[in-house]
């Protein structure tokens, strides 16, 4: 489609309502053109039109014999001015998209990742009352995502009030999965092609952990939650794990940790020397995940392992002892309906897990589904009834919402939910996702956020990607955490770095 920006720079906005109607078409941006400018196809027109007193807010979209405007103006005399114009050219891109289409969308014209961190801004700012009746007026956003919204703030809330201004995570990436799934785009390796770099990238991640521990003792920091994710931690064997372990409890204090979490996403990487290695290293979480019950399905998606494995290994974790298991769903995968989907749902509650996250397919560029295009997006409303059926059914069996985030090019429009039963809500997932506080990252592909307490102030430190740069590489990603040392003696934190230099 083209996109024309006459008089305005709104184009990542604009941009995404664009998106949330069509995921995977590409966009073509024109700027200051005339609406004429375009050569055919679909054509969203936007332009600001500034006069004396106020400002033109016009939007044409064009397809064929489809073709309609909306306008709005702005007092220039607005506090918020550029806000509004901004809000309201959203507003009315949205209003003709959904009279091209004939729907609307429940999300409205929320296009960020974080809505439940949009609303508390937006209660702290004008109260619970004028922000939701905003949720609801000004974003669009359907009764029932609303509601979904309000109540997991409330869970998050009780989490992120355990946070203090001293208090950290520590992420671990294990990048390597024995397969890679069709609808994942993470860098994770595959066994079958970086078997060989397993061994060496075990060393280095423990001396990235040994360093990475010193620094955050030098600093005064306190560990809350430790996250081991991937890619597929299990894919690692039970003698490697317990390395990894060992430096992560050598190299850090865990007196005061809340939570220990390990992926072991894939049933085919879990073994009862691999459960027993983490119950013993005081691992307190963590998470198997089917995405569905269906075998075709499963095998329609490229992962390789059978639904009779997955409850093997849940039957298995319940035998080592691990009794906080979270399972991860997905909704509108490729080959499933809605029936199938409920049965799944069904099949997950009958075992009882302590939460189970339910995911909505995201066609990511870099996945197998997008690229081969063996997408089938008219399965959207086939995600939104699966979707709506676990917002109901898991309040039925006990469960509460406590951390939610969407995603571009989902299906449906929809998004992510994690459920608990009460007191085991996954308190590093919140972290994480409203940006709470700082987190330290190591591994491959891992990403260190540094977090100013009391303020959004964000920084970034980033590893290499691959496994392969980050085993050849890890003097400078050492090198990169002198970050961590000058953002910390920049905002106040103890700045005694003698112990890291000893490393």
């Amino acid at each position: 489609m083209n996109l024309i920006l006459n008089g305005h720079k709104f184009r990542y906005e604009i941009e995404n309502i664009c998106r949330l109607f069509l995921p995977q078409e590409p966009v073509t941006v024109l700027w200051d053109a005339p609406e004429d400018a375009a050569s055919g196809g679909l054509t969203a027109y936007t332009r600001l039109i500034r006069g004396e007193a106020g400002t033109t807010i016009r939007c044409v979209l064009t397809l064929e014999d489809f073709r309609q405007e909306r306008e709005w103006t702005v007092d220039n005399a607005d506090p918020e001015y550029r806000d509004e114009c901004e809000l309201r050219m959203a507003e009315k891109l949205y209003e003709l998209f959904c009279a091209l289409f004939g729907c609307t969308l429940q999300w409205g014209i929320v296009t960020g990742v974080r809505p439940v961190k949009l609303l508390r801004r937006l209660i702290r700012e004008q109260g619970e009352e004028q922000a939701l009746r905003w949720f609801r007026e000004r974003l669009l956003v359907g009764e029932d995502k609303t509601a979904l919204c309000r109540r997991t703030l409330e869970a998050e809330d009780k989490i992120l009030s355990l946070s203090r201004p001293d208090s950290f995570s520590l992420y671990v990436s294990v990048p390597f999965c024995p397969t890679r799934c069709d609808y994942c785009s993470f860098v994770s390796q595959t066994v079958e092609r970086a078997a060989r770099l397993i061994p060496a990238y075990v060393e280095r991640l423990n001396e990235e952990i040994a360093y990475t521990g010193a620094l955050a003792k030098s600093l005064g920091l306190r560990l809350e939650t430790v996250y081991f994710g991937g890619g597929t931690p299990t894919t690692l064997s039970a003698e490697q794990l317990a390395a990894v372990l060992r430096a992560v409890e050598d190299s850090f204090d865990l007196s005061a940790l809340r939570e220990y979490t390990v992926e072991a996403g894939r049933p085919d990487t879990v073994a009862e020397d691999k459960l027993r290695t983490l119950k013993a290293a005081g691992v307190s979480r963590v998470s198997i995940n089917p995405q569905t019950l269906r075998n075709d399905v499963l095998r329609a998606i490229g992962r390789r392992h059978t639904v009779e494995q997955f409850y093997d290994a849940f039957a298995l974790a319940r035998r080592c002892g691990l009794d906080n298991i979270n399972t991860d769903l997905i909704a509108g995968l490729p080959g499933d309906d809605a029936e199938g989907f409920y049965g799944t749902l069904e099949g997950i509650l009958s075992l009882a897990p302590e939460s189970i996250t339910v995911h909505t397919l995201s066609m990511k560029r870099a996945s197998n589904l997008v690229i081969q295009r063996r997408a089938d997006y008219r399965a959207q409303d086939d995600a939104v009834r699966m979707v709506a059926y676990s917002a109901r059914r898991l309040p039925q069996a006990g469960y509460h919402p406590y951390y939610l985030y969407r995603q571009s090019r989902m299906v449906g429009n929809q998004e992510n939910v994690g459920w608990a039963l009460d007191g085991r809500d996954g308190l590093y997932n919140v972290y994480i996702m409203d940006e709470t506080h700082t987190i330290l990252a190591c591994g491959a592909g891992a990403v260190t956020k540094l977090k100013q307490p009391g303020t959004d102030h964000l920084e970034r430190v980033f590893n290499y990607k691959f496994p392969y740069e980050y085993n050849a590489g890890l003097e400078e990603m050492l090198a990169r955490k002198e970050q961590v040392k000058a953002f910390y003696e920049k905002y106040g934190a103890k700045t005694d770095f003698t112990a890291c230099a000893d490393q």
